[in-house]
């Protein structure tokens, strides 16, 4: 199948060799998820806050198996909408980075999830 504009969409030469139209979930249900929490590296950190009073950064490195450079980005992005809350302190000499899941983090994962159960209700009802 060929993408188009996020929506799934079947070329004719597809449509014709299977003899049926391709069943497209509603446009509103795909275009309105939240980008943010969408990427996998993300949604793994709000699914794992969510669960979690709060996880180190190396707690939620290795629950998602990620790279220091690559999980700090994706945290910086969450906290800089308010999605996530960073503590920085020490324990010792060593710092300790500690994340929470805020309010508006917790909002916008349940409408994400609600975003994609309708996506997946659509598509099985089609």
């Amino acid at each position: 199948m060929a993408a188009k504009s996020g929506a799934f969409r079947a070329t004719r030469d597809e449509k014709s060799r299977r003899g049926a139209v391709a069943v497209r979930p509603p446009e509103s249900a795909a275009t309105n998820l939240d980008r943010l929490i969408h990427e996998r590296t993300r949604l793994g950190i709000v699914s794992a806050l969510a669960v979690n009073s709060s996880l180190s950064f190396n707690e939620l490195k290795h629950l998602l198996g990620s790279t220091d450079g690559n999980l700090s980005v994706h945290a910086r992005k969450l906290e800089d909408v308010g999605y996530i809350a960073c503590t920085k302190s020490f324990s010792g000499r060593l710092p300790r980075t500690e994340y929470r899941l805020t309010a508006a983090g917790r909002r916008a994962l349940e409408k994400y999830l609600d975003h994609m159960e309708a996506l997946i209700r659509a598509t099985r009802e089609g």
